[in-house]
């Protein structure tokens, strides 16, 4: 997934829900997603809740895209061309469709629904992701990891993984990345964290065990799920501080909720974030982008790709500063 804008989303806090007490008492802060073009204005629109003013990463969560469902006849396909990363890891999971990955390492892989793709883009590699001809549907998100110092010039790596269905009393869960509920993902991250498709039945409560040193997010895709007090509606995403060690959502509706689960220890790096890449400062971004436009072998070469690589917009006029998290409450 390609970044393309800069525009933070607004932070909601201390609404109310159904008329009880505000999200303020709960500890839930509500972060609102906003519409944002991939590519260009012709280009398909997601709903982008990280990063944003109020809240730069959760846990090491650094990037949440929230798509469709669109239907592709009338609303286009999932037509990524080439373009770079560093600094991060990127993660694919689909609710329907299939998209296609080409990446520098010589990678072509599918993107399919309940499977998770993640690559590793330390010091540099480049991808693209078109929607295959058969895909009538495309719904999903698109996540991106930033990576530690220690590691932030790691080496291209890709990773694939189809994790079972955990069913529990009320729930269906998948876990993609970390541990939940009895299952445990094999894919490797460079930081602890927490990556889950969550499935709550209608009219059902369920109350997870999790990691009290991590904070979470829950971002609701379909339905209305209310977290430890705070009703969170399509698209919104629901943040906890560290400190819980369950999570209770409750779905009052007569239709499943989905939702995704993330959740990491905080991460205490500032961050440089502008475009696709991640640094420690604005040089890092200006030689990012300096190799990318030079064809560099830094990021290499998407072989076999139908569409041309995606040239690096103009930098801002002014020095791109670091962004970290406000203290935790």
């Amino acid at each position: 997934m390609s970044n393309t804008e800069t525009d933070a989303a607004a932070l909601r806090r201390g609404a109310s829900v159904d008329g009880g007490r505000p999200a303020e008492s709960s500890g839930v802060d509500v972060l609102s997603a906003r519409e944002v073009p991939l590519g260009g204005p012709r280009a398909m629109h997601v709903r982008r809740t990280l990063p944003q003013r109020a809240r730069t990463l959760i846990g090491a969560w650094c990037f949440a895209d929230h798509f469709g469902p669109h239907e592709v006849a009338t609303q286009g396909a999932m037509d990524l061309p080439p373009h770079p990363h560093t600094g991060l890891q990127t993660v694919s999971w689909l609710f329907s469709g299939t998209f296609e990955h080409r990446d520098t390492l010589g990678t072509h892989a599918r993107i399919r629904p309940g499977e998770v793709n993640l690559m590793t883009g330390g010091h540099g590699i480049a991808h693209s992701e078109v929607s295959t001809p058969d895909t009538t549907v495309i719904h999903g998100v698109q996540l991106w990891v930033a990576l530690p110092e220690e590691h932030r010039n790691a080496s291209r790596d890709f990773q694939h993984h189809a994790p079972e269905l955990t069913q529990l009393d009320g729930a269906g869960i998948r876990v993609f990345l970390g541990s939940l509920a009895g299952q445990v993902s094999p894919v490797r991250t460079f930081t602890p964290l927490l990556g889950a498709e969550i499935v709550v039945d209608p009219r059902a409560t369920l109350t997870l065990s999790v990691d009290a040193a991590f904070e979470h997010g829950l971002l609701v895709d379909s339905g209305e799920i209310g977290l430890a007090g705070t009703l969170l509606r399509s698209a919104e995403l629901g943040y906890l501080p560290p400190g819980a060690d369950a999570l209770t959502m409750v779905n009052e509706t007569d239709a499943p909720a989905r939702a995704i689960l993330l959740g990491g220890p905080p991460f205490e790096e500032e961050i440089v974030m502008w475009w696709n890449f991640i640094g420690r400062s604005h040089e890092d971004i200006v030689r990012a982008r300096e190799d990318w436009e030079a064809s560099s072998d830094r990021f290499g070469v998407v072989k076999d790709s139908p569409v041309d690589r995606l040239p690096a917009p103009a930098l801002p006029n002014a020095v791109i500063t670091p962004r970290r998290n406000p203290p935790t409450r």
